[in-house]
């Protein structure tokens, strides 16, 4: 094996062993609106809180999903009172959706202690790895097309 296959290797290794911690924070972040919020309509609800108002349409493609799929999650949502959907005023056919107040309540509730978990993790790590977690990451994340944090640098260090 090439030694940019093991590089590979382990770095795919190292991605999915985070994945399950990350995916762990993720479950318990939405312990408290688990009733009313699956971690798929959480998304949605994250997209929207990145993005702003989005076309049901463009909602799908964020989320690699089809359209009535995406619509099915709309109206979840909408029933639970966390967006609003309506038609697009400037073409008839399409909708629009908006995080209601309650939406963004709920996004930030579950960020903030994803947050705080993610936080607690990070404490534990050295300066200079935490460092290099923060290039690494916004690496991944840029190669992965996810759009940054908005605000300040989450995690109070420098980029870089």
């Amino acid at each position: 094996m090439s030694e940019r296959a093991d590089d590979l290797a382990a770095v795919t290794s190292a991605v999915l062993t985070a994945t399950r911690l990350l995916v762990g924070i993720a479950a318990r972040s939405l312990g408290a609106v688990a009733e009313r919020v699956t971690l798929p309509q959480f998304r949605m609800l994250v997209v929207l809180a990145t993005r702003g108002q989005t076309k049901l349409v463009t909602m799908a493609e964020l989320l690699n999903v089809n359209p009535s799929t995406a619509m099915r999650m709309a109206d979840r949502l909408a029933a639970a009172g966390l967006v609003v959907r309506e038609v697009n005023p400037l073409n008839r056919r399409e909708s629009l959706m908006r995080l209601t107040p309650e939406g963004r309540r709920v996004v930030d509730e579950v960020t903030a202690r994803r947050r705080a978990e993610i936080a607690a993790i990070v404490a534990r790590m050295s300066p200079e790895q935490c460092r290099s977690l923060v290039t690494a990451m916004n690496a991944f994340n840029t190669a992965g097309a996810e759009p940054p944090e908005a605000g300040p640098h989450p995690l109070g260090w420098p980029e870089g």
